[in-house]
């Protein structure tokens, strides 16, 4: 006698959206927040990457660019920058351009790290060339962010050395 049993697929239930007050990763007073929506809109992350990895490669990113920027803060602070909005540069689109370059910097140090984490999530040959394809990405977040640190302390971006 033969049998056959239906098993229903597990469900998958989307992850509920975090509450407005979960959005905003505070940081030092002298750096500005991070909004986690914005930043999902900004570098256009989808859902599979839930909230709580988000705010985890966030506050990763929010603590090397503050330690990358440290001596530079200081001497910023010893000519009279209360924060980072304080320090002259332009302002574009109604802020100053060294907040745009800050929030670059996070953003794409963050998304470099989930990146990196997501990249082994399938094994296949499609899968080889997947990870092949976002290792590229990695290294071109990791470059635009320290463009953006570079920016904001006035240094060259490359350094070109003849042997």
């Amino acid at each position: 006698m033969t049998s056959f049993n239906a098993i229903s697929a597990p469900s998958i239930t989307p992850e509920p959206p975090p509450a407005p007050t979960d959005l905003i990763v505070e940081n030092i007073a002298w750096f500005p927040s991070i909004d986690l929506g914005r930043m999902r809109e900004d570098v256009r992350l989808d859902g599979t990457v839930t909230h709580a990895r988000l705010r985890e490669a966030v506050i990763a990113a929010i603590d090397d660019v503050n330690r990358e920027l440290a001596s530079w803060r200081a001497t910023q602070e010893a000519a009279g920058a209360a924060q980072l909005a304080d320090v002259p540069a332009d302002s574009i689109g109604g802020e100053s351009v060294q907040l745009s370059r800050y929030r670059r910097a996070v953003y794409f140090l963050a998304r470099a790290d989930l990146t990196e984490k997501y990249r082994d999530f399938d094994s296949t040959k499609s899968g080889a060339a997947d990870a092949d394809e976002r290792m590229t990405t990695i290294d071109a977040d990791r470059r635009n962010a320290r463009n953006a640190i570079n920016d904001m302390r006035g240094l060259a971006r490359t350094t070109i050395e003849l042997i």
